[in-house]
């Protein structure tokens, strides 16, 4: 705080008339001899250059009163103001350049140090890596998911079995905990067995750790919800473009602050409010786009309601289980894997007995798109959980926006060429 021109150092008696009976300012040795590094007990009893007077003007250096900070100075007895003055900033001002305060031995230091050039490269190349690792998720989350719609697609023109490919992806969930502690013993130093780091994450479903009960209680509806996301989103691009999906996939979003408002009482905020009438207008008007009597009224509705069912995975996880450390989200979704090839191979194949889903003979399956859409789905996966490791989720989600343009861009070059 700066001292106008026109307020005098002795108003702070006028203000304040028992400091006048102040004498001096007693300091106990044991503050002293704490104080003594940083040279604040000597700016307190004048020993340095400059040095204070009356408590009055002790007091106003102490508080800053004329931006100054006496322990910022650290000189000795015998240094002079001009070189502690150096030390700390780096330059000097003479006592004919100094203002009238610092001639009256009320401090050289008015001014704030300026960071050296070191500090501000490093700070730089912090920043410089912070903005590289957020665009490389970025463009891996938009890569990821836009290639997973594009894939599936194609696949679906020789392979007309979403289910089959849902459980197929959801699959190599497996893959999770062990890449996970690749990375753990790869950046770690107290390196633990496979098992006994998997119990340890596996404290995370409660004090017994991962037992049969929770195994189906907690693993069940998640691994439900999981399903369903994928497969109503599959479904929807046998009705629609890829554009429209990807688009309406984005208000997932908004029914995640919704439900999130309603079930975990988070804090109201009035802007995404804003946000979630666009996202229904969105719907809207895509919906009016394409006529409300239309064939692919179905595909809206099965995008809307695979966004739904992500939103509630993601809501009723923080509910039930709160927040997850990186090694137990790969317990978790790994466990996820395992429920999906234990439990629910055989909806695919009542599917295929009943003839819902055609297959063709195993042979003729596209078995490298199928492990493409996997290792696709699998990777965003990785992105969305373990991203926010080297950026914010802020530019996750704006890695899925931009998988829109991108989708688009991608179905009018395929019509150019077909």
């Amino acid at each position: 705080m700066l001292r106008s021109p026109d307020l005098s150092p002795r108003r702070l008696s006028d203000i304040s008339p028992q400091l006048r009976q102040l004498n001096y300012l007693v300091v106990d040795d044991c503050i002293k001899e704490e104080l003594k590094p940083s040279k604040s007990v000597e700016d307190l009893t004048g020993t340095c250059p400059g040095g204070l007077t009356s408590i009055e003007e002790r007091i106003l250096r102490i508080t800053g009163y004329y931006g100054y900070y006496p322990w910022s100075l650290r000189c000795t007895r015998d240094e002079k103001p001009e070189e502690a003055c150096r030390a700390v900033t780096g330059s000097v001002r003479t006592e004919a350049e100094a203002p009238e305060e610092a001639r009256r031995g009320r401090g050289y230091l008015w001014w704030r140090p300026k960071p050296s050039c070191c500090r501000l490269c490093r700070f730089s190349i912090k920043q410089l890596k912070e903005a590289l690792w957020g665009l490389a998720v970025v463009l891996s989350v938009c890569s990821s998911w836009a290639g997973t719609s594009q894939l599936a697609k194609v696949i679906f023109r020789t392979f007309d079995a979403p289910f089959t490919v849902t459980w197929f992806a959801s699959t190599w969930n497996l893959l999770f905990f062990p890449l996970y502690y690749i990375g753990y013993v790869w950046s770690s130093e107290e390196k633990q067995a496979p098992l006994q780091q998997f119990r340890e994450c596996c404290r995370f479903y409660g004090d017994d750790g991962l037992t049969i009960k929770i195994f189906f209680t907690r693993t069940a509806p998640f691994c439900i919800l999981w399903t369903l996301t994928n497969y109503l989103y599959l479904l929807a691009l046998k009705r629609i473009s890829v554009t429209d999906a990807s688009a309406l996939f984005c208000c997932n979003k908004a029914f995640v602050f919704l439900l999130s408002w309603i079930v975990l009482r988070d804090k109201f905020m009035g802007v995404r409010i804003v946000a979630v009438i666009f996202a229904i207008a969105g719907i809207v008007m895509i919906t009016y786009a394409d006529g409300f009597h239309s064939h692919s009224v179905i595909g809206i509705t099965l995008v809307v309601a695979s966004a739904a069912m992500s939103a509630l995975y993601k809501v009723l996880f923080k509910l039930l289980l709160g927040s997850a450390k990186y090694g137990e989200a790969a317990v978790f979704l790994t466990v996820l894997g395992l429920f999906n090839l234990l439990f629910l191979v055989c909806v695919p194949v009542a599917l295929f007995f009943t003839g819902i889903e055609q297959w063709t003979s195993f042979a003729l399956i596209p078995w490298d798109k199928l492990c493409g859409i996997a290792i696709l789905l699998l990777s965003f996966t990785i992105l969305m959980n373990f991203g926010v490791a080297v950026t914010s989720p802020t530019l996750i989600s704006v890695g899925i926006v931009l998988s829109v343009p991108v989708n688009a861009g991608s179905g009018m070059m395929w019509q150019l060429n077909t």
